[in-house]
């Protein structure tokens, strides 16, 4: 099934995915991608910078938005074209990290949407937060 058109959408829509993140998560993100910088993967070495201990890769949690856009809005089919980010503060082992998507403006001629997107710790702290520019799905021509 697919997401929701350019034509279903409205501003205001919104769509939240939770996680707590893991060490086995941060693990998983280096070796996947290949950033083993220490201040993820090295608590002796983490421990002496400004965070005092590991934190998990800022794009881990950047993933999580989408999640959001790629499964619930729109949802399936939408094609990420843009995402715009800054990260506000850092996530460590056990955080919870909420990402969040809403829709600020709509491009229906050009089959484009913009999306806030954050992402809040479990206190509520944001830890990063931007704008996405997508291309929703479009449904099959039927004859």
């Amino acid at each position: 099934m697919l997401g929701k058109t350019i034509g279903e959408l409205t501003v205001g829509d919104a769509a939240e995915f939770s996680k707590t993140v893991s060490e086995f998560d941060i693990y998983t993100y280096a070796g996947v991608t290949g950033d083993f910088n220490p201040a993820h993967i090295n608590e002796a070495y983490a421990q002496n910078t400004f965070f005092k201990t590991r934190i998990a890769h800022g794009m881990l949690s950047a993933g999580f938005i989408s999640t959001v856009i790629g499964n619930q809005l729109p949802g399936t089919g939408t094609i990420y074209v843009k995402q715009e980010l800054a990260f506000r503060a850092p996530v460590r082992i056990g955080d919870t990290i909420t990402a969040r998507v809403e829709v600020v403006e709509l491009f229906a001629e050009k089959n484009r949407a913009r999306l806030a997107t954050t992402c809040h710790n479990q206190d509520g702290t944001l830890v990063l937060d931007g704008f996405a520019l997508v291309s929703p799905p479009i449904p099959p021509k039927t004859a």
